[in-house]
């Protein structure tokens, strides 16, 4: 018994490593003119949870001149048009799968790398990430874990010229402080569009839809991009996961007020000090009861 518990204990130290090897370096932060990003996660039992964060700098992480001469010899206008695109553009996908434990980190894992592999076929195909990538993520995990395991996910991409768009499964929304209006702003709800978890029903027109179990509950819609501006300098847009929206102290939520608050105080700092900052404000708030992660996208202010 002493032989397999030491043994046990080794392999979870293991995936520990390799859970701990997935999460995002500071170099892979995104490098974007005009916009600071920063952000990360807190577990809320050890080093690794259920959350997780994928940053896609598409000029770090791929050789877009090498895509892009070699689209340019077969001519394939759009993919060049697309990968010029890409130049300004960074990727950002935040996941949450529910629960803490070492074996939900794995499934968040899972997809981490099928999210990046599929990255690379649609940069091949397209020229960028579409839809299509999460119609087959959707249908993979729920072939692979149905309805078993909850699973949002919120991918964006930020550009240069300060637009935000995106997709929801289930995740909540981000949050946009206007410096000017000094609060958060309300967003139309035309612009606000969600769709189930990831992997909780299967896509209405995959190919592959009759190898898969039928759900009771139907089909999941056609994933739909919402479109958001940062308008001003020094606004700041927030992706988190239901860690910090669904934060407490007793009966009071921590957001919308006191991360309001918190924002008006630190506004005029870099993404990273706004980033330690609200971390800091939550836990002094109360005790964390769920793994937290928060992005902060920043619109630089003129010097």
């Amino acid at each position: 018994m002493p032989g397999q518990l030491e043994q046990l204990t080794r392999e979870l130290e293991n995936f520990q490593d390799i859970a701990r090897y997935l999460l995002p370096q500071p170099g892979e932060v995104p490098r974007l003119d005009g916009i600071d990003v920063w952000g990360g996660s807190q577990a809320l039992a050890g080093s690794v949870g259920g959350d997780h964060i994928i940053y896609v700098d598409f000029k770090q992480r791929f050789n877009l001149d090498a895509r892009l001469s070699r689209a340019i010899a077969e001519g394939r206008t759009e993919v060049v048009d697309n990968l010029r695109r890409l130049r300004r553009t960074s990727g950002i996908a935040l996941i949450d799968v529910a629960g803490h434990r070492m074996t939900d980190a794995l499934l968040a894992a899972m997809l981490h790398q099928a999210f990046l592999l599929g990255a690379l076929y649609e940069l091949d195909m397209s020229g960028q990430i579409t839809k299509r990538l999460f119609e087959n993520l959707n249908s993979r995990f729920y072939q692979s874990s149905g309805a078993h395991k909850f699973m949002t996910l919120i991918y964006g991409e930020i550009s240069e010229d300060a637009r935000f768009r995106f997709l929801s499964a289930a995740h909540p929304f981000p949050l946009i402080f206007s410096k000017h209006h000094d609060r958060f702003m309300d967003v139309a709800p035309h612009q606000r569009v969600s769709f189930p978890p990831l992997g909780m029903l299967p896509s209405f027109d995959a190919i592959d839809r009759h190898a898969a179990e039928a759900s009771t509950l139907g089909f999941k819609n056609h994933y739909e991009m919402n479109e958001w501006w940062l308008m001003g300098a020094g606004d700041i847009l927030l992706l988190h996961t239901d860690g910090l929206s669904e934060h407490s102290r007793r009966d009071a939520p921590y957001v919308p007020r006191a991360l309001e608050h918190r924002l008006r105080e630190v506004k005029h700092q870099s993404a990273r000090e706004i980033y330690t900052a609200i971390m800091d404000d939550v836990r002094e708030f109360n005790a964390p009861s769920d793994d937290i992660s928060l992005v902060v996208i920043k619109l630089k202010e003129q010097p």
